[in-house]
């Protein structure tokens, strides 16, 4: 069964991460919006992978099929992570941990997560929150990054460190997203009675995460300096602040929470329409949009810039103003030959559970 609150945000995740990507990797442009998309990309994988796990269980699927098909999953999407790096990010930046390998993983641990109490996932939530600024400050994060770019040795331990700190998206603290998504969808989805599935309850606490975020934000200079410079240290993606940590998982929980009331069980909203079937489309091939966008854009930048005789990486961020490099966004969302393509790869790209 669909949810069209699921595809929805994941079609607006995806959405969003076209625009930043095209803007900021072809023009330098930054939007304060910028890092939203990731997190909730991931969020969303743990939903709908608790969604996926009920429907197996209802239909009788023995927990060897069940693990079977998430291993199979997960591997899949670490490797196809691997290869991304390697084909368009170039292969010195194979090992840089982006955001495949981390739902690679994710699918993985969810494979062990679906076995143990929920109480278990709250706790490793609330020590990858409160442990990540020290791990960090431990293995020296400034150290990995001194461009503005993760640029590891090639050595097994600045590659684990890499894996589980420090790199773009290391597993702490980026596993809470995963995470508090599986969460998530055992308290909406999996209740027999919606009466009494919490929603309310959740899109409070998800206001309050963003609250707390963003006053955590503005006031941060007036909390004492341990807390100020060490935990709560500004609005960063890069690394993964506390800060950025609470409010998208606040923007999760509120939107998902309000969005299962008022859209899913709504029986006001109508069952097709041509806006659910917009979503949904994009939703089941956001795999596919995700690699194929990153491969339209910076495949020509590397390309150009050998051509020109520079650094495969000489027009990086400056190759064209905003003016174009945004439109050329929405093109890419809405030309009827890239979705054509769409429709065609996606035989060979599974969806993300």
């Amino acid at each position: 069964m669909r949810y069209p609150t699921i595809d929805i945000l994941r079609t607006l995740a995806i959405f969003l991460m076209v625009l930043v990507h095209f803007s900021e990797n072809l023009s330098g442009l930054v939007w304060r919006f910028a890092g939203f998309g990731a997190p909730h990309f991931a969020l969303l994988t743990g939903l709908s992978y608790r969604i996926w796990l009920s429907a197996q269980e209802r239909k009788g699927r023995s927990e060897d099929e069940i693990s079977k098909v998430t291993t199979r999953r997960g591997l899949f999407l670490f490797g196809l992570g691997l290869a991304f790096n390697v084909l368009v990010w170039l292969p010195e930046d194979v090992f840089n941990w982006d955001v495949l390998t981390l739902i690679g993983t994710s699918l993985l641990l969810l494979n062990w997560a679906r076995r143990v109490p929920a109480v278990v996932l709250v706790a490793a939530c609330l020590l990858m929150f409160g442990l990540s600024p020290a791990l960090r400050t431990l293995a020296d994060y400034p150290a990995y990054w001194p461009d503005g770019f993760f640029e590891p040795d090639m050595t097994l331990s600045d590659l684990l460190i890499g894996f589980l700190v420090v790199g773009y998206f290391p597993l702490i603290p980026w596993l809470t997203y995963p995470f508090v998504g599986f969460l998530l969808g055992g308290l909406l989805y999996d209740q027999p009675e919606i009466s009494r599935r919490p929603w309310k309850q959740l899109a409070v606490l998800g206001a309050v995460l963003i609250a707390t975020g963003l006053l955590a934000i503005y006031f941060r200079g007036y909390l004492p300096e341990a807390i100020g410079k060490g935990f709560f240290t500004g609005w960063t993606m890069f690394p993964p602040s506390s800060e950025y940590l609470l409010t998208p998982v606040g923007t999760g929980l509120l939107t998902i929470s309000l969005g299962h009331r008022w859209i899913d069980l709504n029986p006001a909203v109508p069952k097709e329409s041509w806006w659910q079937s917009v979503a949904t489309t994009f939703s089941r091939h956001s795999l596919t949009i995700y690699l194929l966008h990153h491969v339209i854009h910076i495949w020509p930048l590397w390309i150009y810039g050998t051509y020109a005789g520079s650094e495969p990486t000489a027009f990086w961020r400056v190759a064209m103003p905003g003016s174009v490099s945004v439109p050329m966004a929405g093109l890419f969302r809405w030309s009827r030959e890239v979705d054509a393509l769409v429709v065609r790869l996606i035989i060979s790209c599974p969806r993300i559970a």
